[in-house]
């Protein structure tokens, strides 16, 4: 994937856990693992933004691009 997700490194440095994460932020544990593991499809910019908020860090600080083109599956 184009995008790496640097989360849980986030959350070591923060000493939270994920469990803590998601009652901050309101989402369940299954979708910050899938976040986490940076099988996500796509992540809502309000959600970003509690998670950002709660960690006290910045976007670049979870999300990094790779400087790949990621090409999109297309069924016909």
């Amino acid at each position: 994937m184009a995008i790496k997700v640097y989360l849980e490194d986030v959350l070591k440095q923060r000493n939270m856990t994920s469990k803590e994460l998601c009652a901050k932020v309101g989402i369940t544990e299954a979708n910050l693992s899938i976040l986490r593991s940076g099988k996500a499809k796509g992540i809502r910019f309000s959600t970003v933004n509690r998670i950002c908020f709660f960690l006290d860090c910045d976007v670049g600080d979870i999300l990094k691009f790779d400087g790949n083109l990621e090409e999109e599956d297309h069924e016909a």
